[in-house]
């Protein structure tokens, strides 16, 4: 059986230690995003009140097919008889 053994670095790298646990990079998203949504319901919603219904022309199919003929008769017989 092998024994693997990992000797430390000799000079490792410095790593900055960050601490930022305030929460103040999330807050300023909010807010930005906030500011963002209200803007567009500032200006959006009146433009948007101003452009009407939106018209769709759309031509009729020019297709000359004759109606179908239906003959109804005029009493139908529901008794049912059995089968000999």
């Amino acid at each position: 059986m092998t024994t693997v053994v990992n000797n430390p670095v000799q000079n490792p790298t410095p790593v900055a230690v960050v601490a930022d646990n305030s929460g103040s990079g999330f807050m300023i998203g909010v807010v930005i995003l906030v500011l963002f949504l209200l803007a567009v319901l500032y200006f959006g919603l009146p433009i948007i009140r101003e452009m009407g219904p939106v018209q769709v022309n759309v031509p009729a199919p020019q297709i000359t097919m004759p109606a179908p003929q239906i003959e109804l008769p005029n009493s139908i017989d529901v008794n049912v008889k059995p089968a000999n």
